[in-house]
Order: structure tokens, then sequence, then C-alpha cells
């Protein structure tokens, strides 16, 4: 997704357009990696000192209710990415050192599954975690 997409969508389900809703998109556009709200609100303490966690909160679950933001689980935490923005189904590589995500497009479900008797596969999450490349050439 492109930071113009994300504020225009915002736009057009009627939220009000704010400095703060746009640095958010811009962080989460530039890190291009999961993020926990604690980060989020320690990158926008510099250009908005009084800023709290309910704002951010509220605005996280803004965003991923509106598909800005993907979510997963990490060290017990909720982590947040920018949305892949892409229509078909896939699956993330996702560094557990740096939280850096990489795109992969084979579903293991077909592999392990493959269409279940009685049963209807609606969605499933599945993600991969280790090292990404630049992470393994620092010493991880």
């Amino acid at each position: 997704m492109e930071i113009t997409d994300a504020l225009d969508l915002l736009k057009e389900k009627g939220y009000k357009y704010t400095g703060k809703r746009e640095k958010m998109v811009r962080l989460f556009s530039e890190k291009r990696r999961y993020l926990s709200a604690k980060e989020v609100l320690l990158d926008m303490q510099e250009e908005y000192p009084n800023l709290s966690f309910d704002t951010i909160y509220r605005n996280l679950t803004l965003f991923e209710e509106l598909g800005l933001l993907e979510t997963t689980e990490f060290k017990g935490e909720k982590q947040y990415r920018f949305s892949c923005g892409s229509t078909h189904h896939h699956h993330h590589l996702i560094c557990t050192k740096c939280r850096k995500t990489i795109s992969f497009e084979m579903c293991p479900m077909n592999v392990i599954f493959g269409s279940p008797k009685d049963f209807m596969i609606t969605g499933h999450k599945f993600e991969i975690y280790g090292y990404c490349s630049d992470c393994m050439e620092a010493g991880v």
C-alpha cells in the first residue's frame, strides 16, 4: 500500500485528516516492518510530546479495521505493520531480530491439508520466524 492510498482511504471513510495520522502512516510506510505501539509512540513523541498511548491505540485499531495495517503477536505483544496491499493469498517470513517481513507466495496449508473432508477453510494465518540475510551478515 502507498501513503497516498492510505490517506485517501481515511478521507473516503469519513475520518478527519490530521498530522498525527499522516505521521503514523508515513512511519509504517518508511519502516516496512512490524512495530509495537510503544515504538510508534516513542517515534511520534519527538514531534508530538504530549501524545498519549490512548491516541496511538485508537489510531492503530482504526488503521487495522480499515486494512491499512496488518497485525501479529510477537513475544506476547501485538505488533503492527503497513499492509502489503496485496489482493492475492500469501504469507510472511518475519525476522526475529529486526522484524522485517518478506512475503512468500507458497501456501503450506495446501500441502498440509489439501481439501479437508467435511470442513471448509475460510481463513488461516501462517508466519515463519527466523533471521533475514542482513541480520545474519551482521552476526545475529
